[in-house]
């Protein structure tokens, strides 16, 4: 495996950008071939970002000062910048989605609430342990997604969607070893990183997995016949729910992990240049230019 790049290797730009104006005639069955559960799935997910993000913001933010070094410095700016971009436009994602019927506004508001009290009853450290844990799960998520091979990517039917997702992705990949970073440089222990994931890996897929059934029974085609067992065989055969993932997620349980030991470097530069160099794709949703 190849050395991890240092952190003035992995530039953590914040990107100006809106997908609103993409994403107003948006199918309410956006996943490939209109299927049932992968929409689901995907409004789950976006539902639970918005606040999510804030979380790691804050999370990250208590301990900005006791960073010393100074790139990290840098990258902690990056990653706060970054963060708040991906809240705000997944909360106008979910805004559409509300509009075609997805119970999402809902999720968004037990996500704030659970986080909240998990903030009044957990140690400052203990979030930012959390928070890590939880970008291991982005990070591993969004490495899927940017998988040459276009298998996830090719989940998401829409191509505004997909676009969304994809510039998240690639986002979470340029910062995804910044909160685990910033826990190392304050003193966070191995125990309590590790613990912190066994607790998270189990909770996050359970509450994902029951925001996608109580938004699949408020959905009339839930109960189309054939539509439901057609979706489920489609999902079952789909890299969300592969070994390959699972087995990625528990490499963070391993003493010594860091996130750079998965090495993307490559994967970051080529997507950069796709969506944001001189022909980028997504260059004409941004406000301002900025150096990818």
């Amino acid at each position: 495996m190849s050395p991890a790049p240092a952190p003035t290797d992995r530039p953590v730009p914040t990107r100006r950008i809106s997908f609103e104006e993409s994403l107003q005639d948006l199918p309410k069955h956006f996943a490939a071939d209109g299927d049932l559960i992968l929409s689901h799935v995907g409004a789950a997910l976006s539902a639970v970002f918005p606040d999510g993000e804030d979380y790691f913001v804050r999370s990250v933010r208590q301990f900005r000062d006791q960073v010393t070094d100074k790139d990290l410095k840098r990258d902690v700016a990056g990653f706060i910048g970054q963060e708040a971009v991906h809240g705000r436009e997944h909360r106008m994602l979910n805004d559409r989605f509300a509009e075609l019927g997805y119970p999402v506004k809902r999720f968004e508001r037990l996500t704030k609430k659970g986080l909240a009290i998990r903030e009044r009853i957990a140690p400052a450290k203990a979030n930012l342990a959390t928070t890590a844990a939880l970008e291991h799960f982005t990070a591993t998520l969004a490495e899927m997604l940017l998988d040459e091979g276009g298998e996830t990517r090719d989940l998401f039917g829409d191509p505004e969607v997909r676009n969304l997702f994809v510039w998240h992705a690639l986002e979470e990949s340029e910062h995804k070893a910044v909160a685990f970073d910033v826990y190392q440089a304050v003193g966070g222990t191995e125990r309590m990183r590790i613990w912190s994931m066994k607790t998270i890996r189990a909770s996050f897929i359970v509450g994902i997995s029951v925001q996608v059934l109580i938004s699949l029974l408020g959905d009339r085609d839930t109960y189309k016949p054939g539509v439901l067992r057609k979706s489920w065989k489609r999902f079952k055969a789909s890299p969300l729910v592969s070994r390959e993932l699972w087995d990625t997620l528990r490499e963070y349980d391993r003493e010594g992990f860091h996130p750079d030991d998965r090495d993307t470097t490559e994967l970051v530069a080529t997507w950069r240049a796709r969506l944001f160099g001189d022909e980028g794709t997504l260059n004409d949703k941004l406000a301002t230019r900025s150096a990818a």
